[in-house]
């Protein structure tokens, strides 16, 4: 009998998460696996848990929700060989979208899940994130931003209406009208890029932030992640720029800049522009700059049958 822990994330996709967890829960029952509920009443506590229940021995670990409970499902077993299941049930689902993995259909999610138990996991890299010259490492398997789009997120995490996209909307006019360009030096490889910014992107994969095509040759299983700046744009040029970025058109402004490495460093110029916000990963807050980025090709196995 295959033994799975299930970790849910109620909240996701404005409530259809906690449906979601229990359908998926019912569902691996009926396929004759013994299923451990790993979910807590935190992403911290369920982190904790999950851990626990790996050490215990578990075949696999099945997250739902969405990109947020990915990331706390590759932080606890990128670089473990335990293969991880999706659920998507999230409101951006980008990963799930990159990997061609059924979004809001329950039933199909945990099929893929079976055929990958049956046939074998894929495998895809994750990147390893942290401050320079420190042993801390947060492991992402989408993006990380540090630019006006992570400006947004933190400030729509702050906000408790209006509910849905509308928030980030709230939140980028807001952030639009005390933006000026932030101070970098982007380092891809030894490929030094530095100046004043709008936009510091480092893709595994290519969507983020529920569909915007922020790296449209990214690819998850390539040994590269893809490192997109954008150069000192001004608020009139920002809110004609960012909105082509849904269909990967802003890779051809004259300030975009697109690099391939395995190794990236980001850190603030102060003398450049303003100070760049906290970087986010997955959705998710990592920590303000200085930090470095490294891929590990490879290191994460998910019950996807297939190339994206």
């Amino acid at each position: 009998m295959t033994r799975i822990g299930l970790v849910v994330n109620p909240t996701a996709g404005r409530g259809r998460g906690g449906r979601a967890g229990a359908a998926a829960h019912g569902l691996l029952r009926a396929g004759g696996h013994d299923v451990v509920d790993l979910s807590g009443p935190s992403l911290a506590h369920a982190t904790d848990r999950a851990r626990a229940g790996v050490l215990d021995g578990l075949d696999a670990l099945v997250v739902v929700g969405g990109d947020g409970m990915v990331h706390l499902g590759v932080n606890v077993v990128a670089g473990t060989g335990l293969p991880l299941g999706v659920v998507a049930a999230g409101t951006g689902n980008d990963i799930a979208r990159t990997l061609g993995l059924p979004r809001g259909d329950v039933a199909a999610a945990v099929a893929r899940i079976e055929r990958g138990l049956a046939h074998g996991a894929r495998s895809i890299d994750a990147a390893r994130v942290g401050p320079p010259g420190r042993p801390a490492q947060e492991w992402f398997v989408g993006v990380l931003s540090c630019g006006l789009d992570a400006a947004v997120n933190a400030r729509a995490n702050t906000l408790r209406r209006p509910r849905g996209n509308a928030r980030y909307v709230r939140a980028l006019l807001a952030e639009l009208g005390r933006f000026r360009p932030y101070g970098y030096r982007v380092t891809s490889d030894g490929v030094v890029w530095e100046s004043a910014g709008s936009l510091v992107a480092v893709a595994n994969v290519p969507w983020f932030g529920g569909g915007l095509q922020i790296a449209p040759d990214a690819r998850p299983d390539d040994g590269l992640l893809d490192v997109v700046v954008a150069g000192p744009l001004g608020r009139a040029e920002v809110v004609r720029v960012f909105p082509g970025i849904y269909r990967g058109r802003h890779v051809h402004h004259p300030q975009v800049r697109i690099e391939r490495a395995r190794h990236v460093l980001i850190e603030p110029m102060a003398a450049l522009g303003a100070a760049a916000p906290a970087a986010f990963a997955d959705g998710e807050r990592i920590g303000p700059l200085p930090l470095q980025v490294e891929v590990v090709p490879g290191a994460l196995r998910v019950l996807a049958a297939g190339r994206a």
